[in-house]
């Protein structure tokens, strides 16, 4: 369910004068941008975790020793996928936030990983494996942080917690349900037209993609201002609601993509953000080996990728409302800390016991986990709030250092520490623990920022030439009231 959007009196600036809109005009609006983007959208993000976790189900099934892949090897597989994500993302946002139709960007990329993961199907050494994640890794670095930017040019920062968390319900769909699809076309698939069933599971979850990223093109909206299904008066609400919700219209800027990565580079937040991303994720990297994991439960293959899916079903019902409550009181870190304290104990336990029912209950304690990956990605967009170009960049940069925690995540798991992995859990311990550590800087460091506004009483202009003059121009327009809400801009910590 999502919040009640803010009531009261909203008023936009035009260049004819003022015009004001009813809350339930917003409200409205809200929903209707909600019902377009979000049916699509987390279609399109459960495809791209399924596509780009069904390595570690196909390795239940045949898929190591039939391409006779060392442990190193492997894990080589999992990581390389993270080098060609990691690599591409801060390109990859750049690009979109000068494109007029990222829709059209986003589907073409959905396709052609699609396409890749069906071809992982027909590898048969671990060269072609490594080459295929490595591409497949490349071209999937379009969507996350693309659907992330595009989120920011729709919604307020206090809308964005649970709008990032709902997109990412598809994350923790294809980790419960994946492993259900897993475990029907690897139990039935087996042999037919001279294929092991690993391969029909890479085949068929690559057409199912392909099919999906084609549609979802004539779904997917744009930006507001280019928007065909919204009236001139949505649109105006749309594009000046978040004028005032940043303290400058985005529409005045226009700062290079190159420009935009400076800025973001030479803010501090960017890395303390981007430092605290890398290290949750780091300390989040059992799911790469959550099937395996499990296994140690003492299950056959099929029993035992069912049994993967009710953690992850746990998490999506514990993320939503965790979500929903960061955006209703604006905090950050408690609803980041939190599951993060909740996700140590499930370590904990893995650590100190080897009976199954504490096992599997600590397993749905780590996945609570992945709810403060998803405050992470929220804090990215309240943060850095202009200019777009700066945005895009800044949320390419942290998106990518959280990704980057995943290469060094993989070696935690070698099958060495197997069945119960106890080190390798103490390492995650004390990675989380240095994460939220990470997390309180931020805060303690936004909290510093805001006492400096407050003894300033302005807007926060970051940053580029020119942007305080146009704010001042499009301030001129404003009646006081709506320009002393703008001066209020705040850091959410």
């Amino acid at each position: 369910m999502l919040p009640k959007e803010p009531t009261g009196s909203a008023t936009s600036p035009t260049d004819a004068g003022v015009e004001t809109w009813d809350p339930k005009e917003e409200t409205a609006l809200v929903r209707k941008i909600d019902l377009r983007i979000f049916p699509v959208m987390v279609v399109l993000f459960i495809l791209n975790f399924i596509d780009r976790n069904n390595f570690a189900n196909a390795r239940l099934k045949g898929l190591e020793e039939d391409l006779h892949l060392t442990d190193v090897q492997y894990q080589t597989c999992i990581s390389i996928l993270l080098v060609g994500y990691v690599a591409m993302q801060v390109p990859s946002n750049m690009i979109l936030s000068k494109l007029s139709r990222p829709s059209w960007y986003l589907c073409a990329s959905v396709v052609v990983w699609g396409i890749i993961s069906a071809a992982t199907g027909a590898v048969h050494n671990a060269t072609g494996a490594i080459l295929c994640r490595f591409f497949l890794g490349c071209v999937e670095a379009s969507l996350f942080p693309g659907s992330i930017y595009l989120l920011s040019r729709w919604y307020t920062r206090r809308e964005m917690q649970v709008r990032v968390t709902l997109l990412n319900m598809g994350n923790l769909a294809a980790q419960a349900f994946g492993g259900l699809i897993a475990a029907g076309i690897l139990s039935d698939m087996e042999g037919k037209s001279g294929l092991r069933a690993w391969r029909w599971l890479f085949i068929i979850e690559g057409v199912i993609t392909i099919a999906c990223g084609a549609g979802a093109v004539f779904i997917l909206p744009d930006y507001p201002a280019g928007t065909s299904w919204l009236s001139n008066h949505e649109k105006e609400i749309a594009v000046k609601r978040l004028t005032l919700d940043a303290g400058v219209a985005e529409a005045v800027e226009n700062e290079s993509a190159l420009h935009g990565l400076k800025l973001a580079v030479m803010d501090p937040k960017v890395w303390l953000l981007g430092i605290t991303y890398h290290a949750t994720i780091m300390a989040l990297s059992f799911s790469y080996f959550f099937p395996t994991i499990t296994q140690a439960l003492g299950y056959d293959t099929t029993k035992t990728l069912l049994l993967t899916a009710p953690p992850w079903i746990w998490a999506m019902v514990f993320s939503l409302p965790n979500a929903w409550h960061a955006d209703k009181t604006g905090e950050r870190f408690w609803h980041y800390t939190t599951p993060a304290v909740i996700c140590v104990v499930g370590y904990i336990i893995s650590m100190t016991t080897t009976a199954t029912a504490p096992r599997y209950f600590a397993m749905f304690m780590m996945t609570t986990g992945y709810a403060c990956g998803f405050v992470m990605l929220a804090w990215i967009s309240n943060t850095i709030v202009r200019p777009a170009a700066k945005k895009a960049a800044a949320i390419g940069i942290v998106n990518a250092m959280g990704n980057i925690g995943s290469i060094p995540g993989s070696y935690i798991w070698p099958s060495k520490y197997g069945p119960y992995y106890v080190k390798s859990f103490g390492a995650e311990l004390a990675i989380f623990t240095f994460a939220m550590g990470c997390a309180f800087l931020l805060r303690t460091y936004l909290k510093s920022l805001n006492k400096k506004l407050d003894a300033e009483d302005k807007v926060p202009f970051e940053v580029t030439n020119g942007t305080v003059e146009q704010t001042a121009a499009l301030a001129g327009k404003m009646p006081q009231h709506i320009l002393e809400d703008t001066k209020h801009f705040r850091y959410l910590y």
